[in-house]
């Protein structure tokens, strides 16, 4: 498992390479740059922007500003100064990667809890009302595009007053006296992006988990079981369950990267303060080193959502530790 671990590590280590070397290019290559909307102000001179860019660096090839940053994150952990929040743009990231972590894991959960029983329910009651029912949440969950069902969420939330229209805390959070109500405070604020973000997940966990157990019911092992006299449901749990959630496992790494992409979509619309509401924000303003670490941190999510897809696999399923 060690060994696994290191392996993927420094697999990971070439692709954000390449993956900043692209962002880079990307950004370079399109129209404008951090200085480019002063340039239409009258009061500020040529000389002034000239000397603002040289400043920053933005009067240098790309590769050079991308090979100056790489080497300063190497060496001294530095991911380069915000042009647009004057501050460092590790500080900057730090509590957004937080906020968009918490909801990203708090949408898996709910992903998750809900789909695996659905799932072992539907493929068990074939063809009947549970059947139907898992059905038409997964349908659901897939045909309603994302973006209609964060706007619903927040219609719904201003309409009925049960629920925040956006953002992460409420204007007195800091003034909350216990540590409990500031932690409530952001668990109600969670509730609405949790269930839009997941939905999407719940759907496809759904069908993948109703067609991974209807195909693993009809093994020899498992009717070798039943024919031994082991009841259906030990030759479900015990039996066919675990075999079952091997493909759901490995959905679990890809998956996370649908997550995230969903996460910047939910994060602008339900005014959620993380990582892919910066970056958008990052991007519109041309601020280059907070676009480049937004992406990079964005990509660190991905593989370690991989890897723990990877150790979960090995943990479930014995043949694949020996492996």
């Amino acid at each position: 498992m060690l060994k696994l671990i290191v392996r993927r590590l420094l697999q990971a280590i070439p692709l954000l390479l390449v993956l900043s070397f692209v962002t880079f290019f990307l950004i370079f290559h399109t129209p404008g740059d951090f200085l480019a909307s002063l340039q239409f102000d009258p009061k500020i001179s040529k000389e002034f922007l000239e000397a603002e860019r040289a400043r920053l660096g933005l009067d240098r090839p790309w590769y050079e500003v991308w090979a100056r940053w790489v080497w300063g994150v190497v060496t001294e952990g530095n991911l380069g100064h915000s042009f647009n929040w004057k501050i460092p743009v590790s500080d900057l990231i730090g509590s957004r990667l937080l906020n968009t972590f918490i909801l990203a894991l708090s949408s898996t959960l709910f992903a998750w809890l809900l789909a695996v029983p659905l799932g072992i329910v539907a493929a068990v009651r074939q063809n009947r009302l549970p059947d139907r029912l898992a059905s038409g949440v997964a349908f659901l969950g897939l045909s309603v595009p994302a973006v209609l069902l964060a706007l619903l969420a927040v219609y719904f939330a201003a309409v009925t007053g049960a629920f925040p229209t956006g953002g992460m805390t409420s204007d007195l959070h800091h003034e909350l006296p216990t540590t409990w109500e500031r932690m409530k405070d952001i668990l109600h604020h969670l509730v609405l992006p949790t269930i839009v973000l997941g939905v999407g997940g719940l759907a496809i966990y759904t069908r993948q988990m109703r067609s991974n157990l209807l195909e693993t019911l009809k093994a020899d092992y498992v009717r070798t079981a039943l024919a031994k006299g082991v009841s259906r449901r030990t030759a479900i749990l015990k039996h066919a369950l675990r075999n079952a959630l091997n493909p759901m496992i490995t959905l679990f790494g890809f998956a996370f990267s649908d997550l995230l992409s969903g996460a910047f979509l939910v994060e602008n619309v339900m005014a959620w303060p993380g990582l892919g509401r910066l970056t958008i924000e990052a991007y519109s303003q041309k601020d280059l080193f907070v676009v480049a670490a937004t992406v990079q941190m964005g990509a660190v999510m991905l593989i370690i959502g991989n890897l723990i897809a990877d150790i979960l696999l090995a943990a479930n399923d014995p043949r694949i530790r020996c492996e």
